[in-house]
């Protein structure tokens, strides 16, 4: 699939960002489309009580926000999560010309966009489960598989848990 949406890219803009690099803003108008070549973005939503969810990680290959193509503002964060991530930028115009243009690329779009939804969907289930050692088994059940050590707050994250509360039940799986 990631070679079929090159088309969706060209003419689009190299830029390279290290960690923690703002992209875009909740509530900023849609200018732009990115792709991400290599690294990671999170897109980001802080809660009414202040607690900051990452809704994706999206990684190489990815378009990063795809439903922003068709909305007059983004609606959460797109935060750099990785060292030396690279995107691609692309107006937004310039990306919807040759969905307009071929009917085959444009449902093949609408596919990706339904998997999307469908992972989201996905992630938005697992957070309803009341415990993290519920959270963590589905997760692990779903083919999710543990990060390296030093990434335990993304997968926390991803979780809508604390970090604290991750390494607790983590320790617990340790225990003989």
């Amino acid at each position: 699939m990631q070679g079929m949406f090159d088309r969706l890219f060209d003419g689009a803009r190299r830029v390279v960002a290290d960690a923690g690099t703002v992209l875009f803003r909740t509530g900023d108008g849609v200018q732009s489309l990115y792709r991400l070549s290599s690294g990671a973005v999170d897109l980001r939503r802080v809660t009414p009580e202040g607690t900051e969810l990452v809704l994706q990680r999206a990684g190489p290959g990815e378009v990063l926000a795809e439903a922003s193509a068709y909305s007059a503002v983004y609606h959460c964060d797109g935060v750099v999560a990785a060292k030396h991530t690279e995107v691609l930028s692309i107006p937004v115009a310039s990306f919807r010309a040759p969905l307009r243009a071929d009917p085959d690329l444009s449902e093949a779009w609408a596919k990706a966009l339904s998997r999307s939804v469908q992972a989201a969907r996905t992630r938005a289930e697992l957070r309803t489960i009341r415990t993290v050692r519920g959270r963590l088994d589905a997760w692990l059940a779903l083919g999710g598989t543990l990060p390296e050590k030093g990434r335990y707050q993304d997968l926390a994250a991803e979780l809508g848990t604390t970090r604290e509360a991750l390494y607790r039940e983590l320790s617990r799986r340790r225990q003989p």
